[in-house]
């Protein structure tokens, strides 16, 4: 087969070790595409969660959980995927990583049939993205020339269950609350302005120790 977008010879020693290299690729000729078909892009387009692997500086990979409303992720061609990136913890590791790097891989998971898809591909984020406005609560957009995609098999996937969409999802239906950990006082002086003095609207502050019991019964 021709030479592969998958595999360096660091892969080909473990698959030879273990008599896998032919399997290996005949599972990139069969399921590895270079552009999203048509089940792809539905069942992108039909999930509320995805993960986010990034790339730093000093090479350091960091991996991210994505959420939002079903259909936040969307796919605009073939090619091409967009999704927004809503108000964080200030650190913009994932965001900071791609303006620097571009390269990203992400991971679908329906957790309920079960099902995974991986994408790779070429990543822009931006301020000033024409599509930004359609998101509500969005500060910056993602977009991600795809280079490659791929079924996984989901067979150490557990079998779970939603019970329930995150409240901080933006949705046009309701008002998005303030994050928990923006009511903690030992961060009061150093929120961005437009967080200063939403504690008190919120219910008021919390002691660290607060906030780690609410995370810790999963109220946070």
């Amino acid at each position: 087969m021709p030479t592969s977008r998958l595999y360096a010879e660091n892969h080909r020693a473990l698959q030879d070790q273990f008599d896998t290299r032919r399997i290996a690729d005949k599972v990139e000729q069969l399921a590895m595409k270079t552009e999203l078909d048509e089940q792809a892009i539905g069942f992108i387009g039909s999930r509320d969660m995805f993960f986010l692997s990034t790339i730093n500086a000093q090479g350091q990979p960091t991996v991210s959980y994505k959420g939002g409303e079903p259909g936040f992720v969307r796919v605009l061609d073939p090619n091409t995927i967009i999704f927004p990136s809503y108000d964080g913890n200030g650190m913009f590791l994932s965001m900071g990583n791609i303006a620097l790097t571009s390269l990203v891989g992400l991971l679908f998971i329906d957790l309920e049939t079960p099902f995974r898809m991986r994408v790779q591909g070429s990543a822009t984020v931006s301020a000033t993205d024409p599509l930004l406005a359609t998101y509500k609560d969005a500060e910056l957009l993602v977009r991600i020339a795809v280079t490659e995609t791929w079924i996984n098999c989901p067979r150490y996937v557990h079998t779970y269950k939603k019970v329930a969409q995150s409240r901080y999802a933006p949705t046009a239906a309701c008002e998005t609350p303030m994050a928990e950990w923006k009511r903690v006082d030992l961060l009061q002086d150093d929120l961005p302005a437009k967080d200063v003095g939403q504690a008190e609207k919120a219910g008021g502050t919390l002691t660290i120790d607060q906030w780690f019991q609410n995370v810790a019964e999963g109220k946070g």
